[in-house]
């Protein structure tokens, strides 16, 4: 479903897990928020006042092994991209995010426990027609032998991903969809992270990763895949590298109207693209969606169209 009008959530859901590198339990509530809010954070369980951040791409203090969240105090929330990519592949604008730990769930290592948590709370539109940021003009970035683009395309938001790892378990794969809620939903939620045993077990001797294990991560050794329910999809890798370029993606504080391609990418690249986009004020726009229009009985619904404004590793290191 299209909305030309912003969304929230109905009501809450409340979900429960464990931050997957630390292993402590941690309990994260999703709510509603109002017209423009984007995505807040709250950390709760805090000694003091709680403290909350909006999730921009201003906010990121970290990347090496997930989007770290946070202001001039310090981190505040770590592995935030599964829970912002479910919000923003499910069409949500503007929501709180309660967190009492360091860090989101990892829950099955997938953003699917967040969709079904989206599911419980309802949508609600809103009254205010829904932004987007339009890409303008190709802007790119390389870190090394990872590269990193975005280019306009006018029929929504689409994202191409292409991994390329020695792991011969894993290898090279390609994966592009455009970004609607059923489609994530069903062609990327379920892909759950991944990594290689060495570097899980490199991590646990570095007190990283304590929360890792076969049933919230896909897990491959030199010669096989260890998990032994296998693969929920044949690129799984390919497309949970998707999930996490929607989730960083996020961080643009906006749904964006324009395509992405990721080559041997992960956060780093992804947050260094999407500043590099943001740096360049010709290169994109603040547009607003056409209100929908009812059809005559018997005719087809028109389109919903858009119209100009001037509103300004998995577990191994972060490259594929």
């Amino acid at each position: 479903m299209k909305f030309s009008r912003q969304t929230t959530l109905r009501s809450q859901a409340t979900v429960t897990g464990v931050g997957v590198h630390s292993g402590r339990p941690v309990t994260l509530t999703l709510g509603p928020a109002d017209i423009d809010a984007g995505f807040l954070f709250v950390r709760t369980g805090l000694d003091g006042a709680d403290r909350e951040i909006k999730a921009t791409s201003k906010s990121v203090v970290a990347t090496e092994l997930a989007t770290v969240l946070g202001d001039s105090d310090g981190p505040l929330v770590s592995t935030a991209e599964h829970i912002l990519s479910a919000l923003r592949g499910m069409g949500i604008d503007n929501a709180t995010i309660e967190v009492d730990g360091p860090e989101v769930p990892i829950m099955d290592g997938s953003a699917a426990p967040f969709v079904a948590a989206i599911d419980q709370a309802g949508l609600r539109e809103q009254a205010a027609p829904r932004k987007y940021l339009q890409i303008l003009k190709p802007v790119s970035a390389a870190i090394g032998e990872s590269f990193g683009e975005f280019r306009p395309y006018a029929a929504g938001f689409r994202v191409e991903v292409e991994i390329d790892f020695s792991n011969p378990q894993i290898g090279k794969q390609k994966y592009a969809l455009s970004v609607e809620p059923e489609i994530f939903r069903r062609e990327v939620a379920r892909a759950r992270t991944f990594g290689r045993m060495n570097d899980v077990a490199r991590l646990w001797k570095m007190g990283y990763a304590l929360g890792a294990s076969f049933e919230n991560s896909v897990v491959f050794d030199d010669d096989r895949l260890l998990n032994p329910e296998g693969l929920r999809y044949s690129d799984e890798c390919a497309r949970h590298k998707a999930l996490d370029a929607i989730g960083d993606l996020a961080l643009a504080g906006l749904p964006i109207l324009g395509a992405y391609r990721s080559v041997r990418g992960g956060h780093k690249l992804n947050h260094t693209v999407l500043t590099t986009l943001l740096a360049d004020r010709s290169a994109w726009r603040v547009i607003e969606a056409e209100p929908a229009r009812r059809a005559v009985r018997g005719h087809a619904e028109a389109v919903t169209g858009l119209v100009g404004g001037m509103v300004a590793p998995a577990y191994g290191p972060d490259v594929s």
